[in-house]
């Protein structure tokens, strides 16, 4: 582990920290020692902010806000760079998702079939905003712009499986079926 990234951590963890400075606050599901391993196995890849955010996302479900000046430091990048590039795409989230994720399409394709409609109820049925996720953390909705699934529009994808001609009972009937699965 490099210098940099390793003070990073550190204070992060609250050891060693300066006089006088508070250790960044412990967020949930994140450890600053896998995500310092992560970020140093690669800092090294080719533009490898991306991969980095991903390998982050992978491991802990969301990319950790502490792990931003951790990124910054290892890529030589400013901590503004590296927020700007995990707010700029929308896979990317700053906490983590419920155990199930429905992504309902808003392109073009699925707005001429009246997904607007579709997304309204579903969002209405279950409680939610766009990005939200239910008080039990079973299900999390987020926006999508294309599954390229546009001759069976409106499109949805529900824990990775795409789901064409999307209805709203639909969308009900496969909600029920992932979250009954849930122990």
């Amino acid at each position: 582990m490099s210098t940099a990234i390793e003070t990073v951590a550190r204070d992060m963890r609250g050891r060693d920290a300066p006089a006088g400075t508070a250790a960044a606050p412990r967020e949930a599901g994140f450890d600053v020692a896998r995500a310092a391993e992560i970020i140093e196995g690669l800092k090294a890849v080719p533009g490898a902010t991306l991969p980095i955010l991903h390998a982050l996302q992978e491991a802990f479900g969301y990319v950790p806000a502490g792990t931003v000046r951790m990124i910054a430091e290892a890529l030589n990048l400013s901590r503004a760079e590296v927020h700007g590039v995990v707010t700029f795409y929308h896979d990317f989230r700053a906490e983590p998702a419920g155990r199930h994720v429905l992504k309902l399409c808003r392109a073009e394709a699925c707005q001429s079939v009246g997904c607007d409609a579709l997304h309204a109820d579903v969002l209405a049925r279950h409680g939610l905003d766009w990005g939200g996720t239910t008080p039990d953390g079973s299900l999390t909705i987020e926006p999508i712009y294309c599954l390229g699934l546009c001759a069976t529009a409106p499109a949805a994808m529900l824990d990775g499986r795409l789901i064409g001609r999307a209805t709203a009972a639909g969308l009900d009937r496969a909600v029920a079926a992932v979250r009954s699965d849930v122990p």
